[in-house]
């Protein structure tokens, strides 16, 4: 078992992974920037150690910051949370040369994961169903032409390295693509370095489903069912629930099966997501996959049981998943996950500050992950998530039910946040009946602004 491990994140995913460490008699290490000193990872860890300015350039993506953290404190594990350095192979590959176990999967498989195209091409390999596309990144804006004729109109332009919806165009005619594949290849390559660009067939109104995964370091995958995440806007998730209302007994029967052989062949291990676009028809097809815990994990864990961040520590120190994982895994009941974050919930700009009164709710089938605290502050530095709000009930309604009181009794003074516009949302009733796909945050907002 791990002996000591330094958390290389922030805010309420570097408290999960610390609450998970301390359960299991593991030590920790925080590390924070100076904007973080007074967080809560920082005061509940065992031993804490700034590595430098606010900015996350300077320190929480800081690798020879962090390693030298991992070195003065003689950790034997780093968990990297999600964002940040999580899926960074580069620091993967560092803390193996370094000694120190990286609690995720090897960084050539990190790597394969994270060029879109090539994940494309290897999950095709291994018979798991994509979008029609370009065969491999596109040479330029002609070859684009060519390739959006043969798979037909209307088709998106996707960012070899991209992520977060930035490097991403639809085109739904040849003369609308030249601009808007410069464009595209622009965006992406101030964002990521990388210009490269791929092609696929654009779904109009899809859904966005994503299976939990978990592989050990002896060859063995797990599904954990499915989670839907259609709520979304701009590429941002914002309400997550399992499982989803739209995948059949068959259907997950099918895609663990498929993923099961696939994440063997590319010998995947630990935690991850495989997200796909379900189209009109409920056929699913592979679009990405996120090498990481997920900010939504707690919904698989309500309906599974299973704690997800320790069977992390727990294959990251050798087990095998039988020895994890129950011999049948049974889902029960549904659960919803809302995203908290500190903006505002008609203009969506941030909202940094001091938060004055801050009242969480509680009762049976209700779960609140956080690092904030009345009197604590906001830092206008990093992501606006400050709080999951996570409910668990027998059925979807039950579920909804719940998360409507728990979102009434959510008090965060000082500082706006999207809590008025989840209870916007479940009230929609076509939320509630479950009639919605990734384009209903567009329809719902135009009419709310209407």
């Amino acid at each position: 078992m791990l002996r000591k491990v330094l958390v290389a994140n922030r805010g309420e995913i570097a408290l999960r992974v610390i609450n998970a460490c301390k359960e299991m008699g593991v030590r920790t290490v925080a590390v924070y920037s100076e904007a973080d000193r007074n967080s809560l990872h920082v005061r509940f860890a065992d031993e804490a150690i700034c590595i430098g300015p606010p900015r996350p350039t300077d320190s929480y993506l800081n690798v020879p910051a962090v390693i030298s953290a991992a070195e003065i404190a003689d950790v034997d594990g780093i968990h990297p949370g999600y964002g940040l350095l999580s899926e960074n192979a580069n620091f993967a590959e560092v803390c193996r040369a370094s000694n120190v176990k990286f609690i995720g999967p090897p960084p050539e498989v990190t790597r394969l994961m994270g060029e879109k195209e090539k994940a494309r091409q290897a999950m095709k390999k291994a018979k798991v169903p994509i979008l029609p596309g370009s065969d491999g990144v596109l040479a330029n804006e002609e070859e684009a032409l060519e390739w959006a004729k043969k798979v037909g109109y209307p088709v998106i332009l996707k960012a070899k390295a991209g992520g977060g919806g930035r490097g991403m165009r639809i085109v739904r005619s040849a003369e609308e693509l030249p601009n808007l594949y410069h464009a595209a290849s622009t965006e992406a390559a101030n964002a990521f370095g990388n210009g490269e660009m791929y092609m696929e067939k654009f779904i109009e109104r899809p859904r966005h489903i994503e299976f939990q995964v978990l592989a050990d370091e002896h060859g063995n995958v797990a599904t954990l069912f499915e989670r839907e995440c259609s709520i979304q806007r701009r590429h941002q998730k914002l309400i997550e629930e399992a499982p989803s209302l739209k995948v059949t007994p068959k259907m997950r029967d099918e895609i663990d099966k498929t993923l099961r052989r696939c994440l063997t062949e590319i010998g995947y291990q630990n935690a991850g997501t495989v997200e796909f676009l379900m189209d009109e028809d409920g056929q699913l097809y592979f679009i990405e996959m996120n090498t990481r815990i997920q900010v939504e994990h707690p919904v698989t864990e309500f309906i599974t049981g299973i704690d997800l961040v320790k069977a992390q520590l727990l294959i990251a120190s050798g087990e095998k998943l039988s020895n994890i994982l129950p011999a049948k895994l049974e889902m029960r009941g549904h659960a919803i996950e809302c995203r908290i974050n500190a903006e505002n919930p008609v203009k969506f700009t941030p909202s940094a500050g001091k938060i004055t009164a801050f009242n969480v709710p509680g009762g049976n089938g209700v779960r609140v992950d956080t690092a904030q605290y009345a009197e604590g502050v906001v830092p206008p530095y990093y992501d606006s998530l400050i709080a999951k709000l996570i409910v668990h009930g027998a059925t979807r309604a039950e579920a909804i039910a719940k998360m409507e009181r728990a979102l009434s009794q959510f008090v965060v003074q000082g500082i706006e946040t999207s809590i008025p516009l989840h209870q916007a949302i479940f009230a929609d009733e076509r939320f509630r009946a479950g009639d919605f796909d990734t384009k209903f945050m567009e329809r719902f907002l135009a009419e709310r602004s209407s």
